[in-house]
């Protein structure tokens, strides 16, 4: 019999899968698995020996191993290159605030999207995550108070797997994380928008925006051709007034290609109304081609937003000299296999 992911399992799949246990003790391996992060069963000390070989004959625990970490002094991130289940690299990025640990981590090994300025787009897709797998990449990290999803992948084009993370991370009797503190980022799958806006999660949705016509968008975002700027805001409007919920739009200046004056006036009109807020973005230079816009512009362009009342604040960049954006260190590790 093939063995089941028990991480990805809900607690009431759980209790399906093992309906002669005694509540309790679903209860006690769930806690095991989600609170105490216990690595095998053999490790769950409060459950019978027979019980423990029963669910290891069952299920398995997804594995990872961090196969390179980097450390940056300054600004103390920490970015890892994690191997998962001996298959596939993926990406986690550990930033310290004054307000409590973020984690950004990886919903794919890869990514379909072809975003020209990700360093993942390079070295294509391999496979979906699992919701246990994304769990993993926090597991592995104590003390975390945010969950950003933004690493490797398109979270949306894993949007099961995704939902059932919500759902098993602020589960009260797991790691109990409001959905308040999650993050969710997307280039703009449209569809899956409006799927998401059904579940009226308390998430924030994050769309990466970074152009403020369908001419600049298509030349950087290739999913710009399949759903149009019209297209797109619509279904943002659509979310915020089914969830309530204040969208970000990630915008990353690139200098000469979308950082002029007449780019701010463009894209404060095209979000007139949304209940929204923008996050202006230093480009990573992951790939050559682009280069950052200089920090006085940056400012410009952000007076203009704010002179037309719209909500903006520019993002401080993190992890520059560890190759924290994602995909680097992925990308590099698929070269050095290959």
């Amino acid at each position: 019999m093939k063995k089941i992911e028990v991480l990805s399992l809900t607690h009431e799949e759980m209790s399906n899968f093992l309906p002669d246990l005694p509540k309790y003790r679903t209860d006690q391996i769930f806690e095991w698995l989600h609170r105490r992060n216990a690595a095998t069963f053999e490790k769950m000390e409060n459950l019978p020996k027979t019980l423990r070989y029963e669910l290891s004959e069952m299920f398995f625990i997804p594995k990872i191993s961090v196969e390179e970490q980097w450390f940056n002094q300054n600004d103390k991130t920490e970015k890892y290159l994690n191997k998962i289940n001996n298959d596939v690299f993926v990406e986690s990025v550990l930033m310290r605030y004054k307000h409590g640990n973020t984690i950004c981590i990886s919903t794919q090994a890869g990514c379909r999207m072809g975003c020209k300025f990700c360093a993942t787009a390079e070295s294509g897709f391999h496979r979906n995550l699992t919701a246990g797998e994304y769990l993993m990449q926090v597991y592995h990290n104590p003390d975390i108070k945010n969950i950003v999803l933004m690493g490797c992948g398109e979270p949306l084009d894993n949007l099961a797997a995704t939902l059932r993370f919500v759902e098993l991370i602020t589960h009260p009797k797991g790691k109990n994380i409001s959905q308040r503190n999650i993050t969710i980022s997307t280039c703009g799958l449209v569809p899956q928008i409006y799927e998401l806006a059904e579940h009226k999660l308390q998430i924030t949705l994050a769309i990466s925006l970074h152009a403020p016509t369908d001419e600049i968008r298509e030349t950087i975002m290739p999913i710009a051709k399949t759903h149009p700027l019209p297209e797109l805001i619509q279904a943002c409007r659509h979310y915020a007034d089914k969830t309530n919920r204040r969208l970000t739009f990630e915008y990353a200046l690139i200098h000469g290609l979308n950082d002029s004056v007449q780019h701010a006036k463009l894209l404060a009109k095209l979000l007139k109304g949304l209940l929204c807020h923008i996050n202006l973005i230093p480009i990573n230079k992951a790939r050559s081609g682009f280069s950052h816009t200089p920090r006085r512009e940056t400012e410009k362009f952000a007076a203009i937003l704010q002179e037309k009342n719209t909500p903006v604040t520019i993002r401080r960049s993190l992890g520059g000299d560890i190759n924290a954006a994602c995909g680097q260190l992925r990308a590099r590790q698929i070269l050095r296999n290959n």
